[in-house]
C-alpha cells in the first residue's frame, strides 16, 4: 500500500517524466522543423535569388506577409526567417549605432568638396563599418534592432532650393547635376561592385518635390510645373535609379498635385515604376502613410491608405503598424493578396542580395571584422574630407594664413568648443571629437597664450555660468538623484530599474543600452532629489533634453518642453534661502532619435561683451567661431528661437547678437577671422564688408577642429566651393512654400549673390588658357572640351574646375546657366595640367514646358574655369567662355 508521501513522490516523478518527454518532443520537433525548412528551395544556394525568393513568398501566410511589410519585420521561425528592421541611416558615416564609428562632414560639407572620388570612398568605408556593426550585432543577438541593419535610407538627394530649409544640410546642395554626380558616387561606393551581393543597400530620398517647410510637411501639397519637375526635382532621382542602380527609394511626406507622394499616380506608378523601370523596393517615409488620413485627408482610414500605398508600389511602411490593416483590406477584397506578393518579392530580393540567407563563408562582406571600426585609414579620410569641405569666402589683405609664431591668440564664439555642432544631424558617435578650439590648441602647442571665451549664445548674450552643485542634491539621505527608468514613454507601470545617480547628465545613441532591457528609444525616466541651498539668493536650473520633459519644484510644474523664458532658453530661476531644501523632479521621455537629458545649475547672467573684448584686444589674432547649429536647424524640431521655427529658419541673416560682437571685435584693430559653421547659406552683409577673413567650415565631422586649424595656419590650402548660393538678404528669397524655381538658385536667380554657387578662394592662384572646343556641334552627338590649367602661385593647392552651359537665344524657359562638369585637381606651384570633359547629348539638352528633353539649336555658351562666368566676387581663377553653334 502506498503512503501519501509515496503517492506524492510518484506524482512528482510522473510530472517530471511528462515534462521532460514534452521538452524532448519539442526539441525533436524543432530539429525536424529546422531540417525541414533547410530543404526548401528558399535555402538552396545553388538556385538563383529569383527562384529562392518566389519560393519563400509562396510559403508565407497572409498574416506573415503583412508582418514582413513593416519596417520592424518579425521573425518567422517555422521557415528560419530572422527578424529584421529595415530602418537605418548612413548620411555621413554610420548613424545612430550604439558603437563608436567614424563620422565624416555633414552631407552639405562633403558636397562643398566637389570631389566625387572622395565621396565614393567615404561611402565605401561607411559600408564596411556598417557591415562590422551588423556582424557584431548578429553575434550579440541584436541584429533585429533598429539602426543595426544593412538597408540605409540615404542619400538625401532633394534639391536645396531654399536656404531656410533646416534639412538642406543633409543634401548635396542646390544644383541637380552636382547632386546627381555626388549621389551616384555615394550609391556606388556604398553598394559595392560585387556581381552577386550588395555591400549595403542605399536608398534615394525623398521622392519627390520635398524640401520644406518642416512644420507643415505632413499636410503640404505641392504642384510644380512639369518644367520644374523634370528640370530641377527629378534629375538626381533619375540618375540614381536608371544609372547608379540604387536599391531603394523613399517616398516623401508631402502630397504632389493632390495625392500623397507615397500614393502618387504620376511619381510612383508612371515615372518610377513604368518610365524608369525601377525594380528595387520603396519605403514610405516614417509615419507618412498615417498622413494620408490624418493630415492630407485624402483617405478615410488606415485600411484605404495602406491599400492605396501598396497599389502605388510602396513596399514597406515605416514608423507605425498602419500596414497591419492590409489584412482587413485583403479580406474585404480591396486588394489582392497577389499584390502583396509583388512587394514581398522586392523586399526579400534586397535581403537575399545582402547575403542574409546565405552562409557567412559565401558572403565576403559578412566576414568584415569589428576591427574595421574607426581605423586610422577611415579617420584620415574624415580629416581629408573636412579639409576639402572648407570654403574660403573672403581673405582681404592676406589675413590668412595666420602665423604660427604668434604669441597670443583669442578664440571666441558659441561654436568654438561645441562638440555637438561638428557632428551635424543623422550622425554616429566617434570615440574622439576635435572642436575648433582643440584643433587650434593642438596646432599651436603650449608656447602660445590662448584666451577662450564662449561670449554669447547663437541668438542672445545671456549665458548660464555653471556651478558645481552636485553635493547639494540628495534623496532620503543618499547623495544624488533617485532615477526611475520605464520601458515605455509614459512613465507607466513599475519602473524597469530604480537606482541612485550622481547627476542628471546623459547622452545615449539610438539603440544604446540605457538600463536593463531598455534601449535608447521609446522609454522614459524620472529623476528626483532635494536641492539644499547654501546661500540666500537664487539658482537657475537649465534643462537640455530631446523629445519631452517636465520640471517640477516642490511638486509644482514650472517648466516643460513647450515653454521657454524670455531668453529662449529652457531655464527656471529659483529664489533660495540658505539651508532650505527644495524638491526637484525631472520627468523625461524619449521616442525616436538620440536620447539626451541634462540638468545643470548656475547663475544666468548677461555677458559683459565690453569686458570680453577688452581682455582680447592685445591678442595677435582673434578667431571668432560662430554661425548656427544642428541644435537650431534640422528635421521637424521644437525650436522657436528668434530667426528659427520648427527646424527651419525664418531669416537667413546671421543672428544679430553675433554681428554686434563681431563689430566690437573689429574695433580692436587686430587681425580678425570669422569661422562660420552652418548647414546652409547665411546672409553676411556686414561681415562681408567689414571682416577681413571669412571661412565657411560647415559641420565638419569628428576632425573638424583639426581641419579648421590646418586652414587657418596654412598647413592646408583651402579649395572648397559653395554647393549653394549665399544670398545677401531675406528679400532675395521667394515664398518658402512655392516650389516654382523662378528666381531660385544660381540657375534662375536674377539678383547679385553675396557669394555665388561655386565660389571659393585659395592661398595660391590659377590661370586657364587654350580652351578647345569643336567649331560647330551636331545635335545628338557627344563632344570634348579641354583647357590648360596652371598653378601660377607659390603654394601647392587644389582647383575645382567647373564647366557651365548656357543657351542665350532660347525663347522658352531655360536656366541662366547650368553646371555640366566639374573636377577637383591637385597642382603643385608652377605646374600645368590639361583638363578635359566629354559632354554627352543628354548633358546638352534642355527641358521643355511639358517636361521633355530636347536639344536647342543656335548659340551655346561654354564656360570653363574655377567659378561661374561673369561673377562679381573676386576669385582665384579666370573663366574662359566660348560661343558655339548647335546644328
Amino acid at each position: 500500500m502506498k503512503t501519501p508521501t509515496t503517492r506524492r513522490l510518484c506524482s512528482v516523478k510522473a510530472h517530471r517524466a511528462i515534462f521532460f518527454l514534452s521538452l524532448l518532443t519539442i526539441l525533436i520537433a524543432n530539429v525536424c522543423q529546422a531540417q525541414s525548412f533547410k530543404g526548401f528551395p528558399m535555402w538552396d544556394t545553388n538556385l538563383s535569388f529569383e527562384v529562392r525568393v518566389k519560393d519563400l513568398v509562396s510559403r508565407l501566410t497572409l498574416e506573415e506577409k503583412v508582418g514582413q511589410m513593416l519596417n520592424a519585420a518579425p521573425a518567422i521561425p517555422r521557415l528560419g526567417i530572422p527578424a529584421y528592421d529595415w530602418w537605418n541611416e548612413v548620411l555621413h558615416g554610420v548613424a545612430r549605432t550604439p558603437f563608436h564609428v567614424t563620422v565624416y562632414p555633414q552631407a552639405i560639407g562633403m558636397a562643398a568638396g566637389w570631389d566625387s572620388t572622395s565621396l565614393a570612398m567615404m561611402a565605401h568605408y561607411s559600408a564596411l563599418e556598417g557591415r562590422a556593426v551588423f556582424n557584431k550585432a548578429t553575434a550579440l543577438g541584436r541584429n533585429n534592432e533598429r539602426y543595426l541593419g544593412l538597408t540605409y535610407w540615404t542619400p538625401n538627394i532633394n534639391i536645396f532650393r531654399d536656404p531656410r530649409w533646416g534639412r538642406g544640410q543633409e543634401t548635396y546642395g542646390e544644383d541637380p547635376f552636382l547632386t546627381s554626380m555626388l549621389g551616384r558616387a555615394f550609391v556606388r561606393g556604398l553598394q559595392g561592385d560585387d556581381p552577386k551581393y550588395l555591400k549595403a543597400a542605399a536608398c534615394a530620398k525623398h521622392f519627390a518635390v520635398h524640401s520644406g517647410p518642416e512644420p507643415s510637411r505632413h499636410s503640404d501639397n505641392f504642384s510644380p510645373s512639369n518644367y520644374d519637375l523634370w528640370d530641377t526635382y527629378l534629375p538626381a532621382f533619375k540618375e540614381l535609379v536608371t544609372k547608379a542602380k540604387v536599391e531603394g527609394v523613399m517616398c516623401a511626406y508631402n502630397a504632389f498635385h493632390g495625392q500623397p507622394c507615397c500614393g502618387s499616380d504620376v511619381l510612383m506608378n508612371d515615372i518610377l515604376r513604368k518610365q524608369w523601370q525601377f525594380k528595387g523596393y520603396v519605403t514610405s517615409d516614417c509615419w507618412a502613410i498615417d498622413d494620408f488620413f490624418k493630415f492630407h485627408k485624402t483617405h478615410p482610414d488606415a485600411t484605404s491608405a495602406s491599400v492605396d500605398a501598396v497599389l502605388h508600389g510602396t513596399d514597406v511602411e515605416c514608423g507605425t503598424d498602419v500596414y497591419k490593416s492590409l489584412l482587413d483590406g485583403v479580406k474585404k477584397g480591396m486588394i489582392a493578396e497577389a499584390q502583396l506578393d509583388i512587394s514581398l518579392i522586392r523586399l526579400f530580393t534586397t535581403r537575399y542580395r545582402l547575403g542574409m540567407f546565405d552562409p557567412v563563408s559565401m558572403v565576403k562582406y559578412a566576414q568584415t571584422p569589428e576591427s574595421i571600426l574607426e581605423t586610422a585609414e577611415h579617420k584620415a579620410h574624415s580629416l581629408k574630407m573636412a579639409q576639402q569641405s572648407i570654403v574660403l569666402l573672403k581673405n582681404e589683405g592676406n589675413t590668412l594664413p595666420l602665423s604660427k609664431n604668434i604669441k597670443k591668440i583669442a578664440v571666441l564664439g558659441p561654436n568654438a568648443d561645441n562638440r555637438i555642432v561638428v557632428l551635424g544631424n543623422y550622425n554616429g558617435q566617434p570615440s574622439e571629437i576635435i572642436t575648433a578650439l582643440q584643433g587650434i590648441k593642438n596646432k599651436l602647442g603650449q608656447e602660445v597664450e590662448l584666451i577662450y571665451e564662449k561670449a554669447i549664445n547663437f541668438t542672445n548674450d545671456t549665458l548660464l555660468a555653471y556651478a558645481n552643485v552636485t553635493n547639494q542634491y540628495s534623496w532620503e539621505g543618499k547623495p544624488g538623484f533617485k532615477a526611475e527608468y520605464y520601458n515605455n514613454v509614459a512613465l507607466q507601470g513599475e519602473p524597469e530599474m530604480v537606482r541612485m545617480e550622481k547627476s542628471v547628465d546623459h547622452l545615449w545613441q539610438e539603440g544604446e543600452a540605457v538600463v536593463g532591457r531598455i534601449r535608447a528609444n521609446n522609454f522614459s525616466a524620472r529623476y528626483s532629489a532635494h536641492y539644499k541651498a547654501d546661500e540666500d539668493g537664487y539658482i537657475t536650473f537649465e534643462i537640455e533634453a530631446d523629445d519631452g520633459y517636465r520640471f517640477f519644484v516642490n511638486d509644482k510644474e514650472v517648466l516643460n518642453a513647450w515653454q521657454r523664458n524670455r531668453w529662449g532658453a529652457r531655464t527656471y530661476k529659483l529664489d533660495t534661502k540658505k539651508g532650505a531644501s527644495y524638491k526637484i523632479v525631472v520627468e523625461y521621455w524619449q521616442g525616436e532619435g538620440k536620447a539626451n537629458v541634462h540638468l545643470r545649475a548656475g547663475l544666468l547672467e548677461k555677458s559683459n561683451l565690453s569686458a570680453i573684448v577688452n581682455r582680447v584686444k592685445d591678442a595677435d589674432a582673434i578667431v571668432y567661431v560662430g554661425g548656427i547649429s544642428p541644435q537650431l536647424e534640422g528635421e521637424e524640431m521644437r525650436v522657436d528661437f528668434p530667426g528659427f521655427n520648427g527646424g527651419d529658419r525664418t531669416s537667413i541673416l546671421l543672428p544679430a547678437v553675433q554681428t554686434e560682437l563681431l563689430k566690437m571685435l573689429k574695433g580692436t584693430g587686430k587681425p580678425l577671422v570669422f569661422v562660420v559653421m552652418t548647414g546652409s547659406a547665411i546672409a553676411l552683409p556686414y561681415e562681408d564688408q567689414n571682416i577681413p577673413a571669412i571661412v565657411n567650415a560647415w559641420y565638419g565631422g569628428q576632425s573638424a577642429g583639426t581641419a579648421i586649424a590646418d586652414v587657418l595656419f596654412g598647413d592646408y590650402n583651402p579649395a572648397g566651393r559653395l554647393p549653394v548660393t549665399f544670398y545677401k538678404a531675406d528679400s532675395d528669397l521667394p515664398d518658402f512654400k512655392s516650389y516654382d524655381m523662378n528666381n531660385r538658385t544660381y540657375r534662375y536667380f536674377k539678383g547679385d549673390a553675396l557669394y555665388p554657387f561655386g565660389h571659393g578662394l585659395s592661398y595660391t592662384s590659377f590661370q586657364y588658357s587654350k580652351l578647345k572646343t569643336p567649331g560647330k556641334i551636331k545635335s545628338g552627338a557627344s563632344f570634348k572640351v579641354s583647357a590648360t590649367l596652371t598653378n601660377t602661385g607659390k603654394k601647392d593647392g587644389d582647383e575645382v574646375v567647373q564647366l557651365y552651359l548656357a543657351y542665350p537665344e532660347v525663347a522658352g524657359k531655360a536656366p541662366i546657366r547650368a553646371l555640366k562638369g566639374f573636377n577637383r585637381i591637385r597642382l603643385k606651384a608652377g605646374e600645368s595640367k590639361t583638363v578635359s570633359f566629354t559632354l554627352s547629348p543628354e548633358q546638352c539638352q534642355l527641358v521643355n514646358e511639358e517636361g521633355a528633353l530636347y536639344q536647342p539649336k543656335g548659340k551655346m555658351e561654354i564656360s570653363l574655369g574655377g567659378a561661374q562666368p561673369q561673377q562679381k566676387q573676386k576669385t582665384t581663377s579666370n573663366v574662359l567662355t566660348k560661343t558655339l553653334r548647335v546644328r
